[in-house]
């Protein structure tokens, strides 16, 4: 199970790679894993205002629906569209091509909040 260090993480198990104002944010391969083969990852807060913790989507796998929670508080400016036709994509690369959201931050400061790799593999029993 691959946990990048570079990135920060959730406790609901989302990554977050912040780049200057702008987050990209996807599911971890640990929760990619516990979904199962997802076939549908819907997105309809684009261009939208939401505070941190608020649903931004959901992903729909075999087993079950989940919400999709947003890590920090921002504006939904990207949807990774290429989800649409492959949402597989979460499963076989989570933190690239899997990648479901960019976000503006609208409080940079919530980023001192997240977890890192280590305190990830921590949550998880990695």
């Amino acid at each position: 199970m691959k946990i990048p260090s570079e990135l920060k993480y959730t406790k609901d198990h989302e990554w977050i790679r912040v780049e200057g104002n702008i987050a990209t944010i996807g599911i971890t391969d640990f929760a990619q894993g516990e979904l199962g083969d997802i076939v549908y990852v819907e997105v309809e807060t684009l261009d939208e205002t939401l505070e941190k913790e608020a649903v931004f989507g959901t992903v729909e796998a075999v087993k079950t629906v989940s919400d999709l929670f947003l890590p920090l508080s921002g504006e939904v400016i990207d949807f990774n569209t290429l989800l649409e036709q492959e949402p597989e994509k979460v499963n076989s690369d989570p933190y690239g091509e899997g990648w479901m959201v960019k976000i503006r931050l609208s409080d940079a400061s919530e980023i001192a909040e997240l977890l890192s790799a280590e305190a990830y593999k921590e949550l998880i029993g990695a």
